[in-house]
């Protein structure tokens, strides 16, 4: 697609070329607001954050660039690019890529037949970044993949399968020298030929690369011609965009640009929109006229001089990298020392996206406290070429700068034209250092440079700079230490000095921004050590390899060979790995899919952006934006609503109350609206809705909401259980006589166990679109839900109108994970019948995460009771789970949770007691695995503690303690646990486990400051809803007379392959092709009354539903059939249907049976269980907290799998969902109890760096469950606890570091194992510094 406006040609590729003219550019609209409000039709771009932090809208820019002479390919995020700043430039979207309707590109048939799509919501803006990266690098390295998908956020898959299909197009380095025999040389014994054939029925291929399209360069869609005369012949005329309220202004010349800045010297220089962006869009930032520097060549000029590098300042991070990267390779070593720890730095700095969008002179500009360059470019002696109207001059870019003192920065006319870098010089070393919560794409909780330059040959300091990131509001030097170190020698007692005065000098308060005090002191010294070790090696090689008279390597201190690990920083690598699963039976037809690793239905469309989610449909005639108004309190009474203003603002057509709503306003203890009082902030009280999103946003900031404070106001679960504040009665559970017990055992020990929260942060946010019928007070709803019905059955309530007139549709959902029941439905309902006009609400990511609440957050006590052998006699162990303000789910995840504490352990005498509490948070509600992932932790916690008492390994403890025989749980029902134990012993000898513990005990022994550990977990996991009505299910079956079938049931496609499963059932039971059947939507008109997709039921349930539809229209055709059994399948319709047979059938699944009396504690509440295990190793960096994930080895139960491929991305998914929440996934709160952590930017779920290095999932072979349809179990969410591998791997890390440092191996488990609480829990001469300066400063 190619437009012009009146001064601004862009090119859009997708579908087709043609040429539109669009004539009112708004300057506040970005690319994503631009596509998905004009061209929703043709560009399926999506929102998920909006602040580039996810990587969902990801299109390639392509530019003509005039120095290279060039074009040049390079990904951004949709949602920063500014419409306005596109002149000149071609956009490429996924259509323009390829369609299912024309030809695929390679990139997006092989992320969809290598099963890299789930959900598919971040499909587009994966395949996007791979795209770009192959127009650049048409065989590029696994680095560079790796770097390429940096930026991008999935949230359903695990990555693994995504990085596979991107690893198709490598040049194969280190690449299986198996590939393509189904065996792989990762196996046990897999380079040795004789073992090839062993397991026949086991395969270990998901997709056949070799039947992939080749990737052909040549037929890349070309730079538009038009676009290309531009560029050769660039016009130099100022052009300027004016909107309602900000005006865009673009000169093309330098100096036009200076005349503009001296008139406007309050308007920013805008270029990438990384940073003015978000604060624009979070923190309300406003500037009336934004002045961009985009056509400026003059700013993107690089030099090289004999004594440096100068770096225009509108130079891309991406291009800075590249430039870096070069000269480094030209010069000498002893040159490069500050180009190389920039270098360092920006191969984790944001994502790929960000980095090409950014500029050099943006990124020093904004001066923000947590840079990762400008504390190397302090401490490199960085000149800034500042200009102006009136000349030019140098400033240095040093502390004062950083810090904004007026007397040190830019003048309100001038700009940044250039960066002056020198290059180092000979005994100078220049090191970087950066910690954050999770390796890349993060920023960093501290961050530092520093940079020693030695007098030649006696190691003797002659000049000291220090920098650091993180540690205060602004960049923190620290220029008094390094003076006074200046002329002491380079060895321990520097060392020492220099630690004392850096904590002293870089001194952070309480209440310092960002919290973590003590961690960030910790790494302040540290980072030090690091460089102290770093300098201290180079010296080393010097004296070595340099000698100077009079010299050699004994002149400096020797480096214990226990420390040298700790000069290695952890490598950022994708994962490799073998996917296990039995094949299909050799008698099994050809053209029965089940059991075969069948392609998701609609991975196709994931992959061309031509999959229809909830918000993709068009905009509907006289249709109304919503946007929620929530509490800013978090408990207070509502004195007043004032929303006269609002009213008056135009485009605004209502504002919907509680007193708007004509039914019921939820329960009585949970209120759909807020009456009279606010119990949390996010408490939604109102609603606007108006003609746009935008005229509706602004006019919630005029409603005048009036609160008087009540108290107590209580966060903390200590603080309810203080207050006696409870949600529900508590449920118990008990078998044997606990206290006696107690009395016999060898040992007591007794702990605690923290779990922290979880946000779902499903990648498609809460999003709904109501549709009034003009009779009959009718609904037509289409929802991202994974509830239908329930919605259904709310809005009936909500507005009293029966359910028969309201119809839940649902295509396809965005992800779920048990946080979309469809809340914000009901709102967008009561608007729609009060205005009586289309309703569409789309909840931004900030506002999602603040209203609708996650998993919940766990408090345990535990006392176990055990014999000097291991044997676990006694356990009692007492729950508390933070509800928030009202019950949602709460009371039965605290049932499951108690239900499910026992996990693989068979434990005589038990007691397991839970409350759910009540506090001011927003009401906490299903998560996967539903209280299994926090509540099984402390009993594995349990487990370690024994270990560490017995002086055994917790696997042996675990071992000795495990189910053998068949038995019955706590809650008295029956099982066999024959096949945990074969998961158990399966994952041992996969794992090699015994071996490898041997080897990391070796490792320990040999290294300091870095630990390894390594865990194995097993898993009883038990599957479905505590009562038989929730196990129901009904599926419509239709043949048409053309033969094609369409079937219908009552689950939702959340991207779990449930609608690709339904049809393998189908195909199977039918015995016709796949390619025969459809599955249209989920829809309570045409399957009424189900239940919700969830608790790992869903396939189960509803396959048997489609299978009895199947078989009853298989029945009624046997006449036919057995007439004419040579005819086609289309012979017999036809006949059916002359014959006057009903071709339409209803399915229907009574349920498992299941019940559960909390009176008398026992039941049968669980169909089945789900077994497996998992082992992870991991490596600890002592000294800053990082961790590194070397393998996990998953042994996973799946029955006889309906679709493997499916099956094992649910486990790989959930694996790595649940790793999240083990390390990285942390909540954050401000004291008056405002959820800090919004976004991408400060909540971080797992990226494609934090994946095992090595990743292997098997499912278990030959593992018959009669119960279920072709005995395969629900996998959705038993991988999530098994996630706690790599967490128990880490606290096993941090126990070997503590042995060595004589220190008590218990401590207060605590969940997530965030690089702070690992640096702290290793507790060493640093932490002990940090914690006598806090006592006596």
């Amino acid at each position: 697609l190619h437009w012009v406006t009146h001064s601004i040609p862009i090119i859009i590729s997708f579908l087709f070329s043609t040429q539109v003219i669009e004539r009112n550019v708004d300057p506040e609209v970005t690319l994503l607001t631009f596509l998905r409000k004009n061209w929703i039709l043709l560009i399926k771009i999506w929102y998920a954050c909006g602040r580039g932090g996810c990587g969902a809208c990801t299109v390639m820019v392509s530019k003509y660039d005039p120095v290279l002479a060039k074009i040049r390919h390079f990904s951004v995020t949709a949602c920063l690019v500014p419409i306005c700043s596109l002149y000149g430039n071609a956009v490429t979207t996924v259509e323009g890529v390829g369609s299912i309707n024309t030809r695929l590109h390679p990139v997006q048939e092989r992320i969809a037949k290598s099963h890299g799509t789930q959900c598919g919501f971040c499909t587009p803006g994966m395949v996007m970044s791979m795209y770009t990266l192959l127009r650049n690098h048409p065989q590029p390295s696994e680095e560079q993949l790796t770097e390429a998908l940096g930026g991008n956020l999935c949230r359903c898959t695990g990555y693994r399968p995504i990085l596979a299909s991107g690893r198709t197009f490598c040049v194969e380095s280190n690449g299986c020298q198996q590939r393509g025999t189904g065996k792989c040389c990762l196996d046990p014994g897999g380079n040795d030929s004789s073992s090839v054939g062993r397991e026949s029925d086991i395969c270990t291929e998901l997709f056949a690369e070799d039947e992939f399209q080749p990737l052909d360069p040549t037929q890349e869609l070309i730079f538009p011609p038009e676009l290309l005369r531009m560029a050769e012949k660039p016009e130099k005329q100022t052009l300027t965009f004016h909107g309602e309220r900000v005006t865009w202004i673009s000169p093309g010349t330098l100096k036009d640009l200076l005349e503009l800045k001296a008139k406007h010297p309050e308007a920013p220089l805008i270029l990438g929109n990384t940073s003015l962006g978000p604060a624009m869009k979070s923190q309300g930032h406003f500037h009336p006229i934004l002045l961009s520097a985009a056509r400026i060549s003059e700013l993107s000029v690089v030099s090289k001089t004999s004594e440096g590098l100068i770096i225009g300042a509108g130079c891309s991070l991406a291009q800075v990298k590249d430039i870096l990267a070069e000269r480094v390779s030209e010069l000498p070593e002893e040159k490069t020392q500050t180009y190389r720890a920039l270098l360092k730095q920006l191969k984790s700095l944001a994502g790929q996206q960000i980095r090409n969008m950014a500029s050099l002179g943006g990124h020093i500009i904004s001066r923000h406290c947590y840079s990762d360059l400008n504390p190397i470019l302090a401490v490199g002696n960085t000149t800034l070429n500042l200009i102006s109207v009136e000349g030019a001059r140098q400033m240095p870019l040093n502390e004062r700068f950083l810090a904004g003192l007026a007397s040190a920065d830019l003048k309100p006319e001038e700009i940044l034209e250039s960066v002056y870098v020198p290059h180092s010089h000979a005994w100078e070393f220049v090191s970087a250092f950066r910690q954050a919560q999770c390796q890349q794409n993060a920023l960093a909780d501290v961050n530092a440079g520093m940079r020693v330059l030695l007098k030649e040959g006696t190691g003797t300091i002659e000049d000291l700079s220090i920098s650091y990131g993180g540690a205060g509001a602004v960049m923190v030097s620290a220029q008094k230490s390094c003076q006074r170190l200046i002329g002491r020698p380079w060895d321990e007692l520097m060392l020492e000095e220099a630690c004392r005065l850096l904590l002293e000098e870089v001194s952070l308060p309480g209440w310092a921004p960002g919290g973590k005090v003590e961690f960030k002191r910790t790494l302040v010294v540290s980072f030090f050590f690091k460089f102290y070790l770093e300098v201290l090696q180079e010296l080393k090689k010097l004296a070595k390899f340099m000698p100077v008279s009079g010299l050699d390597s004994h002149h400096y201190p020797e480096i214990p060979d226990g420390f040298l690990s700790a000069l290695e920083d952890f490598p950022i690598t994708g994962p490799q790995g073998v996917q296990r699963y039995q094949s299909v039976d050799s008698h099994q037809s050809l053209q029965d899919p089940v059991g075969r690793p069948i392609v998701h239905l609609s991975g196709l469309k994931h992959a061309t952006g031509e999959a229809i989610f909830c918000d993709d449909i068009p905009t509907m005639d006289r249709e109304l934006f919503m946007v929620l108004v929530t509490s800013t309190r978090a408990h207070a009474k509502i004195i007043s609503i004032d929303s006269s203003e609002a009213l008056e603002l135009p485009g605004v057509v209502d504002v919907i109350t509680a007193e708007d709503i004509p039914g019921t306003n939820g329960a009585e203890d949970d209120k759909l609206m807020a009456v009279d009082e606010v119990l949390c902030v996010g408490h939604i009280i109102c609603a606007v809705v108006a003609e746009t999103n935008v005229q509706a946003k602004s006019a919630i900031e005029k409603i005048k909401i009036t609160y008087e404070d009540i108290e107590p106001v209580i966060f903390t679960i200590n603080d309810a259980i203080k207050h006696n504040s409870f949600l529900c009665p508590e449920k118990k559970l008990e078998q044997g006589n606990i206290e006696e017990a107690f009395e016999k055992v060898d040992q007591i020990v007794e702990g605690e166990v923290h779990v922290g929260g979880q946000e779902h942060f499903y990648m498609e946010t809460q999003r709904v679109l109501v549709i009034p019928k003009a009779e009959d007070k009718e609904l037509d709803i289409y929802v991202s839900t994974q509830d239908p019905s329930h919605v259904q059955k709310t809005v009936s309530s909500t507005l009293s109108i029966p359910i028969n007139r309201i119809t839940c549709h649902v295509k396809r959902v965005g992800g779920g994970f048990g946080g979309k029941v469809g809340r914000p439905a009901v709102f967008g309902a009561i608007a729609a019948v009060g205005t009586g006009r289309p309703i569409r609400l789309v909840l931004d990511r900030e506002d999602d995460m603040l209203i609708t609440g996650g998993r919940h957050p766990l408090f345990g006590k535990y006392k176990v009771g055990f014999m000097n052998n291991g044997r676990i006699k006694a356990l009692d162990i007492e729950c508390f789970i933070n509800g928030g303000c009202m019950l949602d789910d709460s009371e039965q995840v605290t049932e499951f949770l108690i239900l499910k504490l026992e996990n693989a352990y068979k434990i005589r005498n038990l007691r397991f007691r839970g409350r759910a509490c009540m506090t001011n948070l927003p009401s906490n509600t299903a998560f996967r695995g539903f209280g299994f992932p926090q509540g099984t932790l402390i009993t594995e916690s349990c487990i370690t503690a024994v270990a560490a008492k017995c002086g055994l390994l917790p696997e042996k403890i675990r071992e000795k303690n495990m189910y053998k025989t068949v038995d019955k749980t706590i809650y008295k029902q029956a099982f066999s646990p024959e096949t945990l134990i074969r998961c158990w012993n399966e994952c041992l000898d996969k794992s090699s486990f015994h071996s490898r513990r041997m080897q990391v005990e070796e490792f320990n022994k040999k290294n300091y400051w870095k630990k390894k550990g390594i865990a194995i977990v097993p898993m009883k996991f038990s599957v479905g809803f505590a009562a038989t009505s929730y196990h129901q299910a009904a599926a419509l079956v239709h043949i048409y007379t053309d033969g094609s079938v369409l079937v219908t049931h009552g689950g939702n496609e959340l991207g779990q392959g449930i609608h690709t499963k339904m049809l393998q059932v189908a195909s199977r039971e039918l015995k016709i092709p796949m390619s025969s059947m459809h599955i249209c939507e989920t829809s309570t008109a045409t399957v009424p009354n189900t239940i919700a997709t969830a608790a790992s039921i869903g396939s189960d349930v509803n396959g048997r539903a489609v299978q009895n539809a199947c078989q009853i229209l298989l029945k009624r055709l046997e006449p036919i059939i057995k007439k004419n059994p040579e005819g086609t399948w289309e012979d017999w319709i036809e006949a059916a249907f002359e014959q006057r047979i009903s071709l339409s059938a209803t399915g229907y699944f009574r349920g498992y049976k299941a019940f559960m009396d909390w009176e008398k504690g026992e039941g049968d509440p669980f169909p089945y269980y789900v077994y497996g295990a998992a082992c992870s190793e991991i490596e600890i960096d002592c000294l800053t907290g990082a961790h590194k994930k070397i393998r996990t080895d998953i042994i996973m139960d799946a029955g006889c799998s309906l679709n493997p491929a499916i099956d094992i991305g649910q486990v790989e998914g959930s694996f790595i969902q649940g790793m999240g929440l083990y390390t990285t996934e942390e909540l954050k709160y401000s004291p008056e109890g405002v959820l800090y952590s919004r976004g991408p930017d400060e909540y971080k779920i797992p990226t494609i760096t934090d994946i095992p290095e090595e990743f292997n999932v098997s499912l278990l072979p030959s593992s018959q469950t009669p119960l279920t349809i072709y005995s395969s179990k629900g996998l959705g969410e038993s991988g999530m606890f098994l996630g706690s591998s790599v967490f128990f791997a880490i606290t096993d890390a941090v126990a070997a570091a503590r042995r060595e440092r004589d220190i008590a191996e218990d401590f207060t488990v605590k969940s997530p194992a965030t690089p702070e609480w690992i640096r702290m829990a290793c507790a060493d001469r640093f932490t002990e510094m940090v914690w006598n300066y806090c006592l006596f400063p």
